[in-house]
């Protein structure tokens, strides 16, 4: 994991949840919490053979609203994996590690460390 500018980066690998086993590891991934959703290259969901599901317009940190294609995956990190939406990326996206795959992960950023956390026992509603 490496700085970039209070921020910081680790490697994630997305698997098809049909095919289980094949994973491709995204090198440099920012590790961003305001980012709701996974953002991956489209050329590795594709050659995962993860389908196209549904499509939704997200804003840009400078306004603009971009449209892209979202599918299922495997999302793996720090030392776990969950199943999450993911974003098919396209040419110039930032590749990301987003908020609802962390809370899936349970994992929670430690920002003095720069590190992904377990995030601890998950709060339930008992009887």
């Amino acid at each position: 994991m490496t700085d970039d500018m209070g921020t910081f980066r680790t490697t994630i690998a997305i698997e098809n949840p049909l095919r289980r086993g094949e994973l491709r590891h995204l090198r440099d991934t920012l590790v961003d919490t305001g980012a709701e959703l996974t953002w991956a290259p489209r050329e590795i969901l594709e050659e995962l053979g993860i389908a196209r599901e549904k499509r939704l317009g997200f804003r840009t940190a400078d306004g603009r609203a971009v449209y892209r294609d979202i599918g299922y995956a495997i999302v793996h990190a720090g030392g776990t994996h969950t199943s999450d939406e993911v974003v098919f990326a396209e040419e110039g996206d930032m590749i990301l590690l987003g908020a609802r795959s962390l809370e899936g992960l349970n994992l929670r950023v430690d920002a003095r460390s720069k590190q992904l956390v377990d995030a601890g026992p998950i709060v339930a509603a008992v009887a």
